[in-house]
């Protein structure tokens, strides 16, 4: 449902295409005497054939050559300055939106789980090339078509005549083009996408594709919406073909036409045998406009698409961040009635959730699975909305909060480690500018300076997809000391004991434990319960709502007891009470 932040999000999209009409406007202003200064070849080589031939005069051959090769410097200089007013009037497009854009994916990403931000990249460079490349003044230099045919019938009507009949044809060519070719394409565009984003996906998983012998399936399923996209594109490309190679054969017809047309007025002496070069040269370039976006229809479909994809994807992403940022004075947590559904579903991860904590406090969160937890430590770090209630930081919302400063004051170890390609600097550095004796400070706290060290290039060893391969502990303690880095007054670990051994978790609670004594507030989240031993508080979620909240040892000896009980009230099986007669 759209909202006031939507609508600040398509007005941008709007303001961004509103500034590049001063810049399109010049090009086209600019174009017009581009196009004034085309009629100078065709005009001169009539001049040579009707007056120069005739008088064999040297000196008007000079004069109207060198007023000639002056139009073309001049025609030329003009067409530069056209071509880069669409190279800054197209970076400026995307300099204005791929901020809006960029958070608006990330956005979407978090909310629907799709990899929509790296094609909205792709969508925006898609827009950049379109204008850059020309397609985009096909349409200006159309616009001045009508001057080019006022000459031809200047020349004679029947010139005048033969180009509008060309130029019917050429609609109509165009409009076949419309129906039979772009339609089908934006289809073809869409399942080629799906295709695109099922081959990531399975790429991203390699190892479990591998590992489980999945990769015939996985094959199968890309091949079919593989080949799904290739009919697709392949009867749109046919059709194309078929209309360009009409196209082609229309214009060489046209071309007989105009030299036969010019033949017959020239034999009658009702025009001029300069006439007929001046014609045709006038005739391509009247039809060139529409000629080329016949051909380029393509290049328009593509930047359709894209500003389509932008302007839904920009539609639907609200705004509800706060623009102001704020520096929290202390670690309090307060957590108000959190109930959470997530999109597209009517059952509520989490139900009437409230705690608070005070500066300093280690709460452990455990459960069964699917109890709601990592949600509840998403929820802590304002990655999504609480469809209901609120989770205070200071007393400041944390999802509402705005989100650089937020980060400054917040550490989250997510369940994968969540490392970016980059250097191992940039990583614990929050790929930001930073003092390097501030990263190191990080790395020590996490204890993982040492194992730094051993990495081939140190703190600058890259790592991600084509970089140095960490194994699964090395990832969680580097993405420890990212959480770590600036001394954060909130930090959130999901399952940060998964992936390390004894001496790794031993090493993990002597950090929690200076955190705690720093005034850091912390949230750990796991299943290996040993963590939960620098946990002041417990907190016990099932099926999304709280079944215990309080001192860890209390909680402890409440869950002890009430386990202790359930298996003093089982009944035996009738085998086991004759076993035990």
């Amino acid at each position: 449902m759209a909202g006031p932040g939507s609508e600040r999000s398509t007005d941008e999209l709007r303001a961004g295409i509103n500034r590049c009409v001063g810049g399109l406007m010049f090009a086209a202003f600019v174009g017009l005497f581009i196009n004034v200064l085309h009629l100078a070849v065709p005009l001169y080589m009539m001049q040579v054939y009707d007056r120069v031939m005739n008088s064999r005069s040297h000196d008007t051959l000079l004069m109207l050559t060198v007023l000639v090769v002056g139009a073309i410097v001049f025609m030329t200089t003009l067409d530069f300055i056209r071509s880069r007013t669409f190279i800054i009037t197209a970076e400026k497009l995307v300099h204005r939106l791929q901020g809006g854009v960029f958070r608006a994916a990330v956005a979407d990403a978090l909310r629907t789980q799709s990899p929509n931000a790296t094609q909205a990249t792709r969508d925006l460079q898609e827009l950049r090339q379109f204008i850059t490349t020309g397609p985009v003044a096909l349409p200006m230099d159309a616009m001045f078509s009508p001057l080019l045919l006022g000459v031809l019938f200047l020349l004679h009507p029947v010139y005048g005549i033969v180009a509008v009949a060309g130029l019917g044809g050429m609609l109509l060519l165009s409009l076949l083009m419309e129906f039979a070719a772009r339609r089908p394409s934006g289809h073809a565009n869409d399942a080629a996408l799906r295709a695109h984003q099922d081959v990531n996906t399975a790429i991203r998983h390699a190892e479990v594709i591998e590992g489980m012998g999945m990769i015939g399936a996985v094959l199968r399923r890309w091949q079919r919406s593989q080949r799904i996209a290739l009919d697709l594109v392949g009867g749109g490309n046919s059709a194309a073909r078929a209309i360009s190679a009409v196209s082609r054969g229309f214009r060489m017809g046209l071309q007989v036409a105009v030299l036969a047309a010019g033949a017959e007025l020239a034999i009658d002496a009702l025009a001029s045998a300069g006439s007929i070069t001046a014609a045709t040269i006038l005739m391509g370039r009247f039809l060139a406009p529409f000629d080329q976006l016949i051909d380029g229809w393509r290049q328009w479909t593509n930047a359709g698409s894209a500003l389509g994809r932008l302007r839904r994807l920009l539609a639907q992403h609200r705004e509800t961040r706060s623009a102001t940022p704020v520096e929290a004075a202390d670690s309090r947590i307060t957590v108000e009635r959190v109930t959470f559904v997530p999109n597209g579903s009517d059952r509520a991860v989490l139900r009437s959730v409230s705690f608070a904590l005070e500066p300093g406090d280690v709460l452990g969160i455990i459960g069964p699975s699917g109890a709601g937890k990592s949600t509840l430590a998403r929820l802590m770090v304002g990655l999504w909305s609480p469809s209901s209630g609120r989770i205070y930081l200071d007393g400041q919302d944390v999802f509402t909060w705005e989100r650089e400063s937020f980060g400054r004051q917040v550490g989250y170890l997510p369940q994968n480690g969540g490392l970016l390609d980059g250097t191992i600097r940039e990583n614990i550095a929050r790929m930001g500018e930073a003092d390097a004796a501030a990263v190191v400070a990080a790395a020590r706290r996490a204890d993982v300076h040492d194992m730094i060290g051993r990495l081939p290039l140190g703190y600058e060893t890259r790592i991600g997809d084509a970089g140095f391969v960490l194994s699964g502990g090395q990832r969680q303690r580097v993405a420890l000391a990212r959480a770590l880095f600036g001394s954060p007054k909130l930090l959130v670990l999901d399952e940060p004991n998964a992936n390390l051994d004894a001496a790794g978790e031993q090493s993990l609670m002597k950090t929690i434990t200076e955190c705690k004594a720093a005034g850091t507030t912390v949230i750990i989240v796991a299943h290996r319960t040993s963590i939960m031993a620098v946990a002041d508080k417990l907190l016990v979620l099932r099926d999304g709502a709280v079944e215990q909240f309080g001192p860890r040892a209390e909680v402890m000896r409440s869950l002890s007891t009430t386990k202790t009980a359930a298996a003093g009230n089982v009944t035996p099986l009738p085998a086991e009470r004759s076993a035990r007669a």
